[in-house]
């Protein structure tokens, strides 16, 4: 008698602070939210370039480019192998796009914390104005309906 089994399925990695990725989907959910950054373009350890930016996009398209210009990064994961994920001692993380003998270093000036609790005070704020103006419109519409016309 003989017993045939499934073959056994691996769980899915799980990357914490520092690894490598090679997912272009994890890859760039990694980088949609960086936000500001410093960057550091390197070609065989040799610094090609560097400055700072904001990522604007992130993509995967074999045939469009990455992009760094006028402070605007558009990143297309398709332009490299892979991402390692480093964390400082001061525990920051920092991203390397890896392809062949070229490093792009993306440190993040930004915190995803601190942008979301921004943009949920933001939404706060402006559905407070909101009410404000409705409550002000009702005021006149009463104020109105309460006039005499002669």
């Amino acid at each position: 008698m003989s017993y045939h089994q499934p073959p056994r399925r691996l769980p899915a990695p799980c990357i914490i602070d520092t690894g490598i990725i090679i997912n272009k989907q994890d890859m760039g959910r990694l980088l949609t939210d960086l936000g500001r950054v410093r960057y550091s373009h390197t070609i065989d350890s040799n610094k090609q370039s560097e400055g700072e930016g904001y990522v604007l996009e992130v993509f995967a398209d074999s045939r469009r480019s990455t992009l760094i210009a006028n402070q605007a990064i558009y990143i297309n994961v398709q332009s490299f192998d892979y991402l390692q994920l480093h964390q400082t001692p001061e525990k920051q993380a920092y991203f390397d796009l890896v392809q062949d003998n070229r490093r792009l270093r993306l440190i993040p000036l930004s915190n995803p914390l601190h942008e979301q609790s921004v943009e949920t005070l933001n939404a706060e704020a402006l559905e407070a104005m909101v009410t404000q103006v409705l409550n002000a419109r009702w005021d006149v519409q009463i104020d109105d309906e309460g006039e005499c016309p002669f």
